[in-house]
């Protein structure tokens, strides 16, 4: 019985969201950790959707894995343009 709640989906799931926090902090490319974010948030709205709370799984999936990922994503790209400018 141990066994079969170890694996269940909730686990892998947060194994997941786990492994890819941990690759945000491992990755050198900003883009690479953002996007490892991202899917971090996603998989966090997964979990809540497991939990049945679909409300806060949808407000996870807008905010934490398509907004901030966004946001990331384009203040990673303004600046580094800036940045070859400047070398």
């Amino acid at each position: 019985m141990i066994i079969g709640s170890l694996f269940s989906l909730n686990t892998l799931v947060i194994l997941g969201m786990v492994v890819a926090a941990v690759l945000a902090l491992v990755f050198d490319k900003l883009l690479s950790a953002a996007i490892a974010m991202g899917i971090c948030g996603a998989l966090a709205a997964l979990e809540f959707v497991l939990l049945q709370a679909p409300d806060v799984a949808i407000s996870e999936a807008a905010v934490g894995a398509v907004l901030s990922t966004a946001l990331f994503v384009i203040a990673i790209k303004k600046t580094t343009k800036k940045e070859d400018e400047e070398k």
